[in-house]
């Protein structure tokens, strides 16, 4: 399976090496920003996307340069406020006494994923971990569910650990797999994890690599195929649950498990991040992460602003108080509802 995501790796290399980098520029406040400034002019992927005047931009910031340059901290805080007007989680500047982040793409949004209600009102027993993946039986005495948290693409696991899952949940009706507050991690996991409710390999998505130094030059869109295992298969309905904290490689699985034959998606918008990032270097020895490659779904349509869910539920504040999951508790109503079929 990880030849898919390895070939895009590569392809994604070669075109963005095809980009020169900048001239080489002085270690200065001025040079450092000039750098930072052309490698997203040349190389980040949603100016045009996004609506960006990214000279304009630059012409603001490089107006505020006298007045920070002397301080490496507020010229650091200069340079992560002008890639926060790209509005996007990918993009960081990273140096060894700090790392600029965009947090607005889940701050404005409700939470709706509450794990001490899951914990104390919803599980039966305990969780049991298996590799990066926590599952246990919803209460028995009202669900016959199986239900998966999985909170960090990061977190390996392996075929023994899904087969001993499903042989665990052999007998009920269907399956929760839980990645609210999955910040991503590695598109990899993504696909294996996704490759378990497949019967055929299915394209899921494209990918295009910008081959040039205009803000629209893009390679003909690459296809991205889901796998499917060649062992392992879950044939029972499937519920994925999202909210805007679920982004990067957890967007790409939510997008990948639209096309699975018995998958729905249910709680809120997931936070997008449909942009694959390199890294580049600046001058003064500091690292700019950027979204370089565009991820779409099937329909050629982009994901970085996140996709609906195909049931939206959100968690009140009364559901709160009297300890209703309501993102589960409709997840497991259609779940009953298909079982039946």
């Amino acid at each position: 399976m990880k030849k898919y995501i390895f070939a895009l790796f590569i392809s994604a290399l070669a075109f963005n090496s095809c980009i020169d980098e900048p001239i080489q520029l002085p270690n200065t406040a001025e040079g450092n920003f000039d750098a930072l400034w052309h490698i997203i002019d040349t190389r980040y992927c949603y100016l045009d996307y996004k609506n960006i005047n990214w000279d304009s931009i630059g012409v603001v910031y490089r107006a505020r340069l006298p007045y920070v340059q002397h301080c490496r901290f507020v010229l650091f805080d200069l340079f992560g406020a002008m890639l926060d007007e790209l509005r996007d989680g990918h993009v960081n500047l990273f140096s060894s006494f700090d790392i600029s982040r965009y947090e607005s793409w889940f701050s404005d949004s409700a939470t709706n994923y509450f794990p001490a209600i899951i914990t104390n009102h919803y599980i039966d027993g305990r969780f049991r971990i298996a590799g990066g993946l926590r599952y246990a039986r919803l209460d028995t005495t009202r669900f016959n569910i199986g239900y998966i948290y999985y909170g960090s693409f990061s977190s390996g696991f392996s075929d023994a650990n899904m087969r001993h899952i499903m042989d665990y949940f052999r007998n009920v009706d269907g399956l929760i797999i839980d990645v609210r507050h999955n910040g991503g991690g590695l598109i990899t996991n993504s696909e294996r994890l996704a490759s378990y409710f497949f019967t055929d390999e299915t394209v899921t998505g494209f990918m295009k690599f910008r081959n040039g130094a205009g803000h629209s030059d893009f390679s003909q869109p690459v296809a991205v195929r889901t796998p499917a295992h060649p062992t392992l298969h879950w044939e029972k309905p499937v519920a994925v649950l999202t909210n805007r904290h679920s982004y990067s490689a957890t967007n790409d699985f939510a997008v990948r498990m639209r096309h699975a034959p018995n998958a729905f998606s249910v709680g809120s918008w997931t936070g997008g991040g449909g942009g694959m990032p390199l890294s580049s270097e600046l001058p003064n020895g500091w690292m700019v992460r950027f979204s370089a490659s565009p991820m779409l779904d099937s329909e050629m349509r982009h994901t970085e602003w996140g996709i609906a869910p195909d049931y939206h539920v959100v968690i009140s504040e009364e559901d709160r108080e009297n300890n209703f999951e309501a993102v589960i508790e409709r997840a497991a109503e259609l779940i009953k509802e298909k079982a039946r079929r």
